[in-house]
């Protein structure tokens, strides 16, 4: 009988301990699991695009020519992710408020005129230039006509060619908030260029 109560009660210990251990235990957040889901699928991505490519060489022409030889939309891409999988950051919120630029102003000017595929602006001398919208860094160089040109595609899928521009502010394939600073115009021109899919939009309905 003393053998039976003596196995009953270590029996009633050790779900105590178990119990006790249970509620120690500390749970893994949520968004962190959500995190490493999100990280596991966009590597499984990369990978099987970049297996793909060097399989198939039909594959691999297409892409680079999609990619590299025609406006690819990358706001395109960004939005399709973000409405299968959300955020790729699940703290995102955070770091925006801790990232948010001082820099947060409208375009000014005193004159705008017809320019090429575009319109010239009369700005202040050497005039900060803000973003108009959101969107992606997607070249920095000369463009003839234009001079030293930041593109930055929107995140509607607009490209905006800002010419004439010096100390730049942003480097390629940046994400840009809406009014943050882009560098200086190299005297009191700035040309901006609208396009969309290759066409050239009216600059009237963005200005």
């Amino acid at each position: 009988m003393n053998e039976y109560n003596d196995i009953k009660r270590r029996r009633e210990e050790m779900r105590k301990a178990l119990l006790h251990q249970k509620k120690e235990t500390k749970k893994v957040p949520r968004f962190v699991i959500s995190f490493i889901s999100r990280l596991f699928i966009t590597t499984i991505l990369t990978l099987a695009i970049l297996i793909t490519l060097k399989a198939n060489k039909n594959f691999k022409s297409v892409f680079y020519q999609t990619v590299y030889e025609t406006n690819f939309s990358f706001a395109t891409v960004n939005n399709w992710y973000q409405s299968m999988f959300g955020s790729p950051i699940p703290f995102g919120n955070f770091v925006k408020k801790v990232t948010e630029p001082v820099f947060q102003e409208t375009l000014t000017y005193q004159e705008k005129n017809k320019y090429l595929d575009g319109v010239n602006l009369t700005v202040e001398k050497q005039y900060l230039v803000p973003s108009l919208e959101s969107g992606l860094v997607v070249f920095i160089g000369e463009k003839e006509g234009y001079g030293n040109t930041i593109i930055i595609q929107q995140m509607n899928g607009i490209d905006v060619w800002y010419g004439n521009m010096e100390e730049v502010s942003v480097k390629l394939y940046d994400y840009i908030e809406k009014g943050s600073l882009l560098g200086e115009s190299m005297n009191q021109t700035l040309y901006l260029v609208f396009k969309k899919e290759g066409n050239v939009l009216d600059y009237n309905d963005y200005i």
